[in-house]
């Protein structure tokens, strides 16, 4: 027997649970789910991540302590994952003593050991608010292009990258005060220490290919030390023999896995250093999105590694998830809560369709609703509840037994033989592939239905045994089918598990056959999902974004007054071209941008920068055809040159839209 330990990345209290957040969660509990039915013990652990600047200002703004916020939201995030059928065996909060006891012995053991560096630092200081302030949480002008109510790393105008202190006309978001620079000791873990070690360890087989290739090009660059210090005030824990002084939130937040086993450890007498200690031969494995990979495969190995804790089994990251083929967005209505989709449809038929598209890879996810509804309608309710459904009738009819002995059991064997496939599946995260093995078991179960025609023989006399044969075979496939389903859909198991009369559909009963069984009365395991529902679920969502807006402070300048007039032979300068976008793709480490290349006509490219990954997911962009400006003086930012300016309108953030021309246009055509 396996013992493993899992982990999803710890949801922040500052929000609701949305269906983004709910893939990696599902994904992670399918697997675990699995790995107890097959008989090992798996642990899955978690934690909401309740430290930071944005909680405490959370509070402030809600008249809440910032102990009673994170109680508030963990309260509701906790209902969200359990109807959505996540079973944690702890879910904890990173602000418990397990965790600041944890953060204390880790940070001691690093400064022991001579990974700590103190060293000042220059910030921004808010003067009224008395606090450091993050670039977030400064705006001013685009020191670059002078765009007014940009924030202090990005231009979303320009998309030019800079210093919080290079804004014109900076002020502060909290306060609307104009900052000043301060200097502060901060505290670094000392990251470049551990080039070697990394070097090894993401290429030890811990990550998949493509996030060690691209962990590659970050340590061939060097790494830098890390700040895992900020300045009071703050909510989170002090550090050790630092007054004032507070762990930046990534230091904590994965100690808080450890902080969530230990919880449970003192709950149940599990034994901690059998898991997390340096010679620890249990398995421990994260679930993490792709966007916190640095985190979790550079800072956390490092750490844990000086600490002389055990390094996780493995790290593994999925990609974001799109609605409808676009970054998820509220003034779409796909910003889809949890709670919303709980409040309209069962959670199952969720859980099914994310598996049936989960890979073992760190593509991008889309839930495309359409496909949702047809998807689920016709593989689990057309295809594994018609197969009982069909027999269970006929079943009843015969006395409610099954046979005492089947006519031909091969096409039974070989769905019993197919478990192995599908576990090995299922083992290595292949949920898409181990679905559509499944699913193609059910199409064959019901093609020898239909060949059989027991409806047709059951008119027929002296052809009940042979209908009840035909059936009860039925019933032992469709029991096989949810042996392999049952780890996606445990609710309908369990129901299922009642009709078919058994003590449990865990991996290794598929052995056995049902034979002169009495089954219990058929009740309808799943219904149809009304199209009604979903759009009642983007309906709401939209409702919630107006009634959001409407509640909201106004943007100073919600559509920009129109510029001082300019001569003709000034704009007959600017060269407006119709470009097709061949490739999209997110920059790394670029909160706003994304590189886009762009075909102007005559086979000739040019590489943009722009900053509307607020409003576009790439897959979004590729094949559009938009307006950029061709003759603008090539720009060399922090992450390339940016080769010209793709037009687009809107106040900002997720609203905005790229400028689409008319149907004929092509690239390289001159916009007059």
């Amino acid at each position: 027997m396996r013992k493993i330990l899992v982990t999803s990345a710890l949801p922040y209290a500052n929000g609701p649970i949305h269906l983004g957040h709910m893939l990696e969660y599902i994904q992670t509990d399918i697997w675990v789910r699995f790995q107890k039915a097959m008989g090992n013990q798996c642990t899955y652990v978690c934690a909401d991540d309740a430290h930071g600047t944005a909680i405490m200002l959370r509070a402030e703004k809600e008249g809440l302590t910032p102990e009673a916020q994170i109680a508030k939201v963990q309260a509701e995030h906790e209902a969200d994952f359990a109807e959505f059928l996540v079973n944690f065996d702890n879910f904890g909060s990173t602000h418990s003593e397990e965790n600041r006891e944890l953060s204390a012995l880790i940070y001691n053991r690093l400064k022991a050991n001579g990974h700590i560096n103190v060293r000042g630092i220059k910030q921004l200081f808010d003067p009224e608010k008395q606090m450091f302030l993050a670039d977030r949480y400064v705006k001013g002008n685009c020191p670059k292009c002078n765009a007014e109510d940009q924030y202090g790393d990005n231009c979303e105008s320009c998309g030019a990258t800079y210093n919080a202190s290079e804004l014109k006309n900076p002020r502060s978001v909290l306060s609307g005060a104009a900052p000043v620079e301060k200097e502060s000791d901060h505290y670094f873990f000392k990251l470049p220490e551990f080039q070697q070690f990394l070097k090894d360890w993401t290429r030890s087989g811990t990550l998949q290919t493509e996030v060690a290739n691209k962990l590659a090009e970050w340590l061939e660059n060097g790494l830098q030390e890390w700040d895992i210090s900020r300045d009071a005030p703050y909510f989170g824990f002090e550090i050790p023999d630092a007054p004032g002084k507070y762990f930046y939130v990534w230091l904590d937040a994965p100690i808080g896995y450890m902080a969530s086993f230990k919880q449970l450890c003192n709950r149940t007498g599990m034994d901690f250093d059998e898991y997390w200690g340096k010679n620890s031969t249990a398995e421990v494995y994260h679930f993490i999105g792709k966007d916190i990979i640095n985190f979790h495969a550079l800072f956390w190995p490092s750490m844990l590694s000086s600490a002389q804790f055990r390094t996780p089994s493995a790290v593994w990251a999925h990609g974001y998830v799109t609605v409808n083929g676009a970054k998820m967005s509220k003034s779409r209505g796909t910003f889809i809560k949890a709670r919303t989709y709980l409040n309209n449809l069962t959670p199952e038929y969720l859980r099914y369709y994310y598996a049936a598209k989960l890979t073992d890879k760190v593509d991008d996810f889309d839930l495309n609703l359409e496909d949702f509804v047809s998807r689920v309608n016709a593989d689990l309710v057309g295809k594994v509840i018609n197969i009982a459904s069909r027999c269970a009738g006929f079943v009843k009819k015969s006395g409610g037994k099954l046979a005492a002995e089947l006519s031909n059991q091969a096409l039974l064997e070989q769905f019993i033989a197919k478990g192995d496939e599908i576990a090995g599946l299922y083992e290595k995260r292949e949920f898409g592939k181990a679905i559509r093995e499944i699913i193609a078991l059910a199409d064959a179960a019901n093609e020898y239905i239909h060949a059989k025609e027991p409806w047709a023989l059951a008119k027929q006399e002296g052809k009940a045994a042979e209908v009840l044969d035909i059936c009860s075979l039925g019933i032992n496939l469709f029991r096989q089918l949810m042996v392999y389903l049952a780890p996606v859909l445990p609710d309908m198991t369990e129901k299922a598990r009642q009709f078919l009369n058994i003590d449990d559909l865990s991996w290794a009963s598929r052995s056995q056959v049902l034979l002169g069984h009495a089954l219990n009365d058929f009740v309808p395991l799943m219904g149809r999902i009304e199209k009604e529902k979903v759009d009642a679920i983007v309906a709401q969502e939209l409702a919630d974004a107006a009634k959001e807006a409407a509640a909201a402070p106004a943007p100073a300048a919600k559509i920009e007054p129109i510029a001082a007039e300019i001569e003709f032979d000034d704009f007959a300068k600017v060269d407006l071209r119709i470009a097709k976008i061949v490739k999209a793709e997110h920059v790394e480490g670029a909160g706003k941008l994304l590189r886009l290349t762009l075909d102007i006509g005559e086979g000739k490219t040019r590489n943009v920068f722009s900053g509307i990954k607020a409003a576009y997911s790439p897959e979004e962009l590729t094949g559009k055809l938009t307006v950029m400006v061709a003759n603008l003086k090539p720009r060399k930012m922090k992450f390339g040159m940016s080769e010209g300016m793709v037009l687009a309108a809107g106040p900002g953030g997720d609203e905005l839209w790229i400028l689409e021309p008319h149907e004929g246009a092509k690239p390289g055509m001159r916009v007059m």
